[in-house]
Protein backbone atom coordinates (compact mmCIF):
# COMPACT_ATOMS: atom_id res chain seq x y z
CA UNK A 1 0.00 0.00 0.00
CA UNK A 2 3.20 2.68 1.05
CA UNK A 3 3.78 2.13 -2.91
CA UNK A 4 0.80 2.60 -3.82
CA UNK A 5 0.24 6.00 -2.14
CA UNK A 6 4.06 7.00 -3.09
CA UNK A 7 3.86 6.41 -6.49
CA UNK A 8 2.28 9.68 -8.17
CA UNK A 9 4.57 12.00 -5.64
CA UNK A 10 7.83 11.19 -7.77
CA UNK A 11 5.81 12.56 -10.92
CA UNK A 12 4.43 15.36 -8.74
CA UNK A 13 7.84 16.46 -7.76
CA UNK A 14 9.66 16.23 -11.45
CA UNK A 15 6.66 18.53 -12.33
CA UNK A 16 7.10 20.65 -9.30
CA UNK A 17 10.86 20.84 -10.72
CA UNK A 18 9.68 21.72 -13.84
CA UNK A 19 7.34 24.49 -13.18
CA UNK A 20 10.34 26.07 -10.70
CA UNK A 21 13.12 25.74 -13.21
CA UNK A 22 10.35 27.33 -15.88
CA UNK A 23 9.72 30.52 -13.60
CA UNK A 24 13.68 30.70 -13.21
CA UNK A 25 13.56 31.09 -16.83
CA UNK A 26 10.92 33.16 -17.41
CA UNK A 27 11.70 35.56 -14.17
CA UNK A 28 15.39 35.06 -13.37
CA UNK A 29 17.21 38.12 -15.15
CA UNK A 30 14.00 40.71 -14.39
CA UNK A 31 14.32 39.44 -10.49
CA UNK A 32 17.77 40.09 -10.52
CA UNK A 33 17.42 43.07 -12.12
CA UNK A 34 15.04 44.51 -9.87
CA UNK A 35 17.52 43.53 -7.11
CA UNK A 36 20.82 44.69 -8.26
CA UNK A 37 18.93 48.31 -8.38
CA UNK A 38 18.30 48.67 -5.09
CA UNK A 39 21.65 47.02 -4.47
CA UNK A 40 23.99 49.56 -6.21
CA UNK A 41 21.80 52.18 -5.19
CA UNK A 42 23.05 51.18 -1.14
CA UNK A 43 26.26 50.66 -2.56
CA UNK A 44 26.27 53.82 -4.07
CA UNK A 45 23.79 56.64 -3.54
CA UNK A 46 24.59 58.91 -6.21
CA UNK A 47 22.98 55.57 -8.25
CA UNK A 48 19.15 56.14 -7.08
CA UNK A 49 19.03 59.76 -8.94
CA UNK A 50 17.33 61.24 -11.40
CA UNK A 51 19.79 62.34 -13.00
CA UNK A 52 21.52 58.94 -13.06
CA UNK A 53 18.59 57.16 -14.58
CA UNK A 54 18.58 59.49 -17.86
CA UNK A 55 22.26 58.95 -17.79
CA UNK A 56 21.67 55.34 -18.27
CA UNK A 57 18.98 55.46 -20.18
CA UNK A 58 20.96 57.86 -22.97
CA UNK A 59 23.72 55.49 -22.62
CA UNK A 60 21.77 52.23 -23.92
CA UNK A 61 19.83 54.08 -26.47
CA UNK A 62 22.44 54.21 -29.53
CA UNK A 63 23.08 50.08 -28.20
CA UNK A 64 19.38 49.36 -27.73
CA UNK A 65 18.34 50.99 -31.26
CA UNK A 66 21.28 48.47 -33.12
CA UNK A 67 19.86 45.74 -31.07
CA UNK A 68 15.81 45.96 -32.16
CA UNK A 69 17.31 46.22 -35.65
CA UNK A 70 19.57 43.15 -35.06
CA UNK A 71 16.30 41.78 -33.38
CA UNK A 72 14.51 42.05 -36.32
CA UNK A 73 16.98 39.56 -38.27
CA UNK A 74 17.06 36.85 -35.76
CA UNK A 75 13.43 36.62 -36.30
CA UNK A 76 14.41 34.94 -39.79
CA UNK A 77 17.11 32.98 -38.44
CA UNK A 78 19.45 35.31 -40.19
CA UNK A 79 22.75 37.31 -37.82
CA UNK A 80 23.56 40.53 -38.81
CA UNK A 81 26.84 40.53 -37.71
CA UNK A 82 27.84 43.83 -39.64
CA UNK A 83 25.16 46.41 -37.18
CA UNK A 84 28.52 47.68 -35.55
CA UNK A 85 30.07 48.61 -39.00
CA UNK A 86 26.88 49.85 -40.56
CA UNK A 87 26.87 52.39 -37.03
CA UNK A 88 30.53 53.40 -37.50
CA UNK A 89 29.72 53.83 -41.23
CA UNK A 90 26.79 56.00 -40.42
CA UNK A 91 28.83 57.86 -38.48
CA UNK A 92 31.24 59.10 -40.88
CA UNK A 93 29.14 59.20 -43.78
CA UNK A 94 27.00 62.00 -41.49
CA UNK A 95 29.81 63.82 -40.37
CA UNK A 96 31.43 64.06 -44.07
CA UNK A 97 28.16 65.63 -45.70
CA UNK A 98 28.35 68.26 -43.00
CA UNK A 99 31.69 68.66 -42.48
CA UNK A 100 33.39 68.27 -45.60
CA UNK A 101 30.63 68.96 -48.12
CA UNK A 102 28.75 72.05 -46.01
CA UNK A 103 25.42 70.24 -46.67
CA UNK A 104 22.61 70.57 -44.11
CA UNK A 105 21.94 67.95 -41.10
CA UNK A 106 18.88 66.84 -42.77
CA UNK A 107 20.66 65.81 -46.01
CA UNK A 108 23.13 64.23 -43.78
CA UNK A 109 20.08 62.34 -42.10
CA UNK A 110 18.87 61.05 -45.50
CA UNK A 111 22.66 60.03 -46.28
CA UNK A 112 23.02 57.95 -43.04
CA UNK A 113 19.60 56.42 -43.39
CA UNK A 114 20.95 55.81 -47.23
CA UNK A 115 24.21 54.17 -46.16
CA UNK A 116 21.89 51.73 -43.58
CA UNK A 117 19.96 50.57 -46.72
CA UNK A 118 23.40 49.89 -48.53
CA UNK A 119 24.69 47.88 -45.89
CA UNK A 120 21.69 46.21 -45.92
CA UNK A 121 21.48 45.52 -50.09
CA UNK A 122 24.76 44.07 -49.43
CA UNK A 123 24.02 41.79 -47.07
CA UNK A 124 20.24 40.78 -49.25
CA UNK A 125 22.36 40.33 -52.21
CA UNK A 126 24.77 37.83 -50.06
CA UNK A 127 22.59 35.46 -47.88
CA UNK A 128 19.48 35.82 -49.99
CA UNK A 129 21.12 36.23 -53.75
CA UNK A 130 23.75 34.18 -53.06
CA UNK A 131 22.86 31.88 -50.53
CA UNK A 132 25.92 32.70 -48.41
CA UNK A 133 25.42 31.68 -44.99
CA UNK A 134 24.13 34.72 -42.83
CA UNK A 135 26.89 33.95 -40.28
CA UNK A 136 29.82 34.53 -42.92
CA UNK A 137 27.91 36.96 -45.33
CA UNK A 138 27.65 39.82 -42.60
CA UNK A 139 31.16 39.20 -41.27
CA UNK A 140 32.06 40.15 -44.69
CA UNK A 141 30.17 42.78 -44.93
CA UNK A 142 31.40 44.09 -41.31
CA UNK A 143 35.07 44.09 -42.95
CA UNK A 144 34.09 45.58 -46.33
CA UNK A 145 32.09 48.51 -44.64
CA UNK A 146 34.76 49.02 -42.04
CA UNK A 147 37.39 49.83 -44.76
CA UNK A 148 35.32 51.53 -46.60
CA UNK A 149 34.35 54.11 -43.87
CA UNK A 150 38.32 54.51 -43.61
CA UNK A 151 38.75 54.60 -47.29
CA UNK A 152 36.12 57.65 -47.96
CA UNK A 153 37.78 59.60 -44.83
CA UNK A 154 41.16 58.92 -45.64
CA UNK A 155 41.59 57.05 -41.91
CA UNK A 156 41.13 60.47 -40.51
CA UNK A 157 38.37 61.42 -38.17
CA UNK A 158 35.82 64.17 -39.32
CA UNK A 159 35.67 67.18 -37.55
CA UNK A 160 35.12 71.28 -37.98
CA UNK A 161 37.73 72.99 -39.02
CA UNK A 162 39.78 69.55 -40.03
CA UNK A 163 42.50 70.48 -43.10
CA UNK A 164 41.09 69.11 -46.42
CA UNK A 165 43.34 69.69 -49.66
CA UNK A 166 45.34 72.21 -47.76
CA UNK A 167 42.60 74.28 -46.82
CA UNK A 168 40.34 74.17 -43.65
CA UNK A 169 36.84 72.36 -44.11
CA UNK A 170 33.74 74.55 -45.32
CA UNK A 171 31.31 72.92 -42.83
CA UNK A 172 30.52 72.11 -39.47
CA UNK A 173 27.83 70.50 -37.38
CA UNK A 174 24.66 71.86 -37.49
CA UNK A 175 22.44 72.99 -34.69
CA UNK A 176 19.57 71.05 -35.58
CA UNK A 177 21.51 67.78 -36.24
CA UNK A 178 23.44 68.16 -32.92
CA UNK A 179 19.93 68.48 -31.40
CA UNK A 180 19.22 64.77 -32.02
CA UNK A 181 22.08 63.56 -30.22
CA UNK A 182 21.64 66.28 -27.43
CA UNK A 183 18.65 67.87 -27.50
CA UNK A 184 15.85 66.80 -24.61
CA UNK A 185 11.86 66.38 -25.65
CA UNK A 186 10.06 66.83 -21.71
CA UNK A 187 13.31 66.42 -20.29
CA UNK A 188 13.90 63.67 -21.59
CA UNK A 189 17.12 62.92 -24.07
CA UNK A 190 16.59 62.49 -27.84
CA UNK A 191 17.81 59.11 -27.80
CA UNK A 192 15.76 58.13 -25.21
CA UNK A 193 12.54 59.03 -26.39
CA UNK A 194 13.65 57.66 -30.32
CA UNK A 195 14.67 54.31 -28.61
CA UNK A 196 11.45 54.19 -26.88
CA UNK A 197 9.27 54.96 -30.32
CA UNK A 198 11.30 52.44 -31.95
CA UNK A 199 10.99 49.74 -29.33
CA UNK A 200 6.99 50.42 -29.52
CA UNK A 201 6.73 49.97 -33.25
CA UNK A 202 9.30 46.96 -33.75
CA UNK A 203 7.04 44.66 -31.02
CA UNK A 204 3.73 46.20 -32.92
CA UNK A 205 5.26 45.40 -36.09
CA UNK A 206 6.50 41.29 -34.82
CA UNK A 207 3.45 40.81 -32.41
CA UNK A 208 0.44 42.09 -34.19
CA UNK A 209 1.32 42.50 -38.28
CA UNK A 210 1.25 39.75 -40.47
CA UNK A 211 4.94 40.41 -41.57
CA UNK A 212 6.16 40.22 -38.11
CA UNK A 213 3.97 36.34 -37.96
CA UNK A 214 5.41 35.69 -41.19
CA UNK A 215 9.01 36.26 -39.70
CA UNK A 216 8.64 34.12 -37.26
CA UNK A 217 7.09 31.52 -39.74
CA UNK A 218 10.64 31.67 -41.70
CA UNK A 219 12.77 31.57 -38.23
CA UNK A 220 10.60 28.61 -37.56
CA UNK A 221 10.62 26.50 -40.43
CA UNK A 222 11.49 28.58 -43.54
CA UNK A 223 10.97 25.20 -45.87
CA UNK A 224 7.33 24.84 -44.35
CA UNK A 225 7.01 28.53 -44.58
CA UNK A 226 7.97 28.70 -48.25
CA UNK A 227 4.97 26.01 -48.64
CA UNK A 228 2.51 27.73 -46.92
CA UNK A 229 3.06 30.43 -49.38
CA UNK A 230 5.22 32.37 -47.56
CA UNK A 231 7.32 34.58 -49.61
CA UNK A 232 10.56 33.56 -48.02
CA UNK A 233 13.39 35.62 -49.95
CA UNK A 234 11.03 38.74 -49.25
CA UNK A 235 10.97 38.95 -46.00
CA UNK A 236 14.14 38.25 -45.43
CA UNK A 237 15.45 41.09 -47.44
CA UNK A 238 12.72 43.07 -45.77
CA UNK A 239 14.33 42.17 -41.83
CA UNK A 240 18.02 42.82 -43.02
CA UNK A 241 16.62 45.86 -44.74
CA UNK A 242 15.31 47.00 -41.24
CA UNK A 243 17.76 45.77 -39.49
CA UNK A 244 20.35 48.34 -41.81
CA UNK A 245 17.99 51.59 -41.00
CA UNK A 246 17.80 50.69 -37.63
CA UNK A 247 21.98 50.34 -37.48
CA UNK A 248 21.76 53.83 -39.31
CA UNK A 249 19.61 55.66 -36.94
CA UNK A 250 21.59 54.75 -33.97
CA UNK A 251 24.95 56.02 -36.07
CA UNK A 252 23.39 59.20 -36.46
CA UNK A 253 21.98 59.50 -32.62
CA UNK A 254 25.93 58.25 -32.43
CA UNK A 255 26.99 60.99 -34.60
CA UNK A 256 24.96 63.93 -33.32
CA UNK A 257 25.93 62.88 -30.17
CA UNK A 258 30.21 62.82 -30.76
CA UNK A 259 30.07 65.65 -33.06
CA UNK A 260 32.43 64.64 -34.95
CA UNK A 261 32.62 61.41 -37.53
CA UNK A 262 35.77 59.34 -35.29
CA UNK A 263 37.30 56.59 -36.99
CA UNK A 264 36.11 52.69 -35.15
CA UNK A 265 33.20 54.73 -33.39
CA UNK A 266 30.67 51.92 -34.26
CA UNK A 267 33.05 49.29 -33.07
CA UNK A 268 31.60 48.27 -29.76
CA UNK A 269 28.25 48.17 -30.62
CA UNK A 270 28.16 44.80 -31.99
CA UNK A 271 29.00 43.21 -28.43
CA UNK A 272 26.41 45.44 -27.29
CA UNK A 273 23.49 45.31 -29.22
CA UNK A 274 24.17 41.18 -30.08
CA UNK A 275 24.32 40.62 -26.58
CA UNK A 276 20.93 42.74 -26.01
CA UNK A 277 19.89 40.81 -28.11
CA UNK A 278 20.84 37.34 -26.78
CA UNK A 279 19.85 38.55 -23.19
CA UNK A 280 16.51 39.13 -24.59
CA UNK A 281 16.00 35.66 -25.84
CA UNK A 282 15.71 34.69 -22.06
CA UNK A 283 13.54 37.36 -20.48
CA UNK A 284 9.63 36.29 -19.98
CA UNK A 285 10.40 32.83 -21.02
CA UNK A 286 10.01 34.23 -24.87
CA UNK A 287 12.51 31.41 -26.68
CA UNK A 288 12.74 33.99 -29.41
CA UNK A 289 13.56 37.33 -30.39
CA UNK A 290 11.48 39.98 -29.49
CA UNK A 291 11.44 43.49 -28.73
CA UNK A 292 10.39 43.59 -25.32
CA UNK A 293 13.54 41.20 -24.14
CA UNK A 294 15.67 43.20 -26.04
CA UNK A 295 14.61 46.53 -24.54
CA UNK A 296 15.44 44.63 -21.02
CA UNK A 297 18.41 43.09 -22.28
CA UNK A 298 19.52 46.99 -23.13
CA UNK A 299 18.44 48.15 -19.78
CA UNK A 300 20.19 45.05 -17.88
CA UNK A 301 23.58 45.79 -19.51
CA UNK A 302 23.47 49.27 -19.13
CA UNK A 303 22.83 49.31 -15.26
CA UNK A 304 25.26 46.78 -14.55
CA UNK A 305 28.11 48.77 -16.12
CA UNK A 306 26.80 51.76 -14.56
CA UNK A 307 26.81 50.70 -11.42
CA UNK A 308 30.12 49.19 -11.49
CA UNK A 309 31.52 52.21 -12.74
CA UNK A 310 29.74 54.05 -9.94
CA UNK A 311 31.70 51.88 -7.84
CA UNK A 312 34.80 52.37 -9.51
CA UNK A 313 35.07 48.65 -11.01
CA UNK A 314 38.21 49.13 -13.80
CA UNK A 315 37.11 49.80 -17.09
CA UNK A 316 38.57 47.25 -18.63
CA UNK A 317 36.45 44.33 -16.80
CA UNK A 318 32.57 45.99 -18.08
CA UNK A 319 33.99 43.83 -21.81
CA UNK A 320 34.21 40.74 -19.57
CA UNK A 321 31.17 41.38 -17.51
CA UNK A 322 29.18 41.48 -21.01
CA UNK A 323 30.65 38.52 -22.02
CA UNK A 324 29.74 36.88 -18.68
CA UNK A 325 26.47 37.92 -18.79
CA UNK A 326 25.99 37.02 -22.65
CA UNK A 327 26.92 33.58 -21.74
CA UNK A 328 24.45 33.25 -18.92
CA UNK A 329 21.42 33.99 -20.78
CA UNK A 330 22.63 31.57 -24.00
CA UNK A 331 22.73 29.29 -21.24
CA UNK A 332 19.26 29.87 -19.69
CA UNK A 333 18.28 30.32 -23.09
CA UNK A 334 18.91 27.22 -24.67
CA UNK A 335 19.28 24.94 -22.45
CA UNK A 336 15.77 25.66 -21.33
CA UNK A 337 15.17 25.33 -24.98
CA UNK A 338 16.51 21.98 -24.69
CA UNK A 339 14.95 20.76 -21.86
CA UNK A 340 11.19 21.93 -23.35
CA UNK A 341 11.52 19.63 -26.56
CA UNK A 342 12.53 16.78 -24.61
CA UNK A 343 9.60 16.88 -22.70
Amino acid sequence: MTAVRDAPSEPRERRRSRQGAAAVRRYGLVVLLALLLPLFALLAPAFATYGNALIVLQSVAVVGVVALGVTVSMTTGGFDLSAGACVGFVVMITATTMVRFNLTGGTAVVAGLAAGLVVAGVNVLLTVVAKVPDLVATLGTMFLFQGLALIVTSGQSVSAGMTVDGAPAPGRYTEGFAWLGGGTVASIPVPVVVFALLAVAVHVFLVHTRWGRALYAIGGNAEAARLAGIRVARYRAAAYAVSGLCAAVGGILLSARLGRGDVGAGDPYLLQSVAAALIGFAVLGADRPNAVGTVVGALFIGVVINGLTMLNAPYYAQTFVQGALLIGSLVVSYTGRGERKST
